[in-house]
């Protein structure tokens, strides 16, 4: 049997799953992973708690993951780019990863009769997200460079009247942000919800805004975050919201009960009371990010400025062909679908090394064969 002989729904004929290369090479830079370890010290932390966890693993755990959200809380509070008011716990709501966030959000405000409006090249899960909720992705072109000015957001909101509106910021697959300007004005521009993605936001420069800054006064605002890039958390799956307490009261009517296991509070909370640590690499990560537009320039090709843990770099003649002789030399990257480009994680300075010797080789033997 095939999967086309299922009596799926309609609107999921003929659609592809998220499937970024899963390959067992010694360089992989393709998900924007951070490659750094979880320190010891935090290890054993977690490992405590999660034994903690264990004794009462019997019983469901806290449905509304109190000390969680204190926790994240706390660490926004601690230093996250700047905001105009505390963020409580109230304020607070979290999940498996922010994919799982992005579709409460959905389930919530989405839906069929409505629609989301995303600005592509985005983040791939966004229209996936949509789709599962039966929701109608809507999209608008951006500015030259990747950017969205506030003209370009207000028009794009103006012509479709979307119910939801996804920013992401720093961008995924581009590594480009968004203003508070143009979040602001996205905004006041209608009715609709407006998540503003900050999945990346711990890479971006300190003195790039987050838009917790707008938060205050505009309880259709949430911002998403995850703990599996900066945190080096992807693993634990948990991504978490900042809202209006309303929004998280909407949150409760769809997810399932029970939906955070007393094993993920148990770890991320352990892990969030050493975020110092866990944030150690941030700028190391930042260094390399920067190194990667730096030797990328001089070998020619056109990198865009990034705020984020990953660098798309431009004028590659053929994406297919660099990825497969870089996979050859045991470097996975990104093909991300935009024309002429690929993507490629910051990792630790060796294996940032190794991309860029993989890559000369590639180049090398592209223009023997030339």
């Amino acid at each position: 049997m095939e999967l086309s002989d299922l009596p799926i729904r309609d609107d999921l004929q003929g659609k592809s799953p998220y499937g970024a290369p899963m390959i067992d090479v010694p360089v992989t830079l393709n998900v924007n992973e951070n490659t750094h370890s979880v320190p010891a010290e935090v290890r054993a932390s977690i490992l405590e708690a999660l034994s903690g966890a264990l004794e009462n693993i019997n019983r469901y755990p806290d449905r509304e993951f109190v000390a969680l959200r204190l926790a994240l809380a706390d660490y926004v509070n601690d230093g996250a780019k700047g905001h105009s008011a505390p963020v409580t716990p109230e304020s607070v709501w979290a999940a498996n990863g922010s994919n799982e966030v992005l579709q409460h959000v959905l389930q919530a405000f989405g839906g069929p009769g409505r629609s989301v409006l995303g600005f592509p090249p985005t983040y791939s899960m966004h229209p996936i997200i949509a789709e599962a909720t039966g929701t109608q992705w809507v999209t608008a072109a951006r500015d030259a460079d990747f950017e969205i000015s506030p003209a370009t957001a207000v028009a794009a909101v103006k012509e479709h009247q979307p119910d939801v509106v996804f920013l992401c910021s720093p961008n995924n697959p581009t590594g480009t942000g968004v203003s508070l300007e143009t979040i602001e004005a996205t905004y006041d521009a209608s009715d609709a919800m407006v998540l503003v993605d900050e999945a990346y936001i711990e890479f971006a420069p300190d003195d790039h805004p987050s838009a917790l800054r707008l938060l205050e006064g505009r309880p259709r605002l949430m911002i998403s975050r995850t703990m599996s890039k900066a945190f080096a958390f992807a693993g634990a799956r948990l991504g978490y919201l900042i809202a209006d307490p309303a929004v998280n009261d909407a949150l409760r009517l769809v997810r399932l009960p029970y939906h955070l296991s007393a094993l993920t509070q148990a770890a991320a909370t352990a892990a969030l009371a050493h975020h110092s640590t866990m944030l150690a690499t941030v700028e190391q990560i930042r260094e390399q990010r920067d190194r990667l537009v730096t030797e990328l320039t001089k070998m020619g090709y056109t990198v865009w400025p990034s705020l984020a843990n990953f660098v798309l770099f431009g004028g590659v003649v053929d994406p297919h062909a660099t990825f497969r002789g870089l996979l050859e030399r045991g470097v996975l990257v990104r093909d991300v679908g935009i024309e002429h480009t690929l993507r490629v994680s910051a990792g630790t300075p060796e294996e940032t090394s190794a991309f860029l010797e993989a890559l000369s080789d590639v180049d090398a033997l592209a223009r023997l064969e030339k």
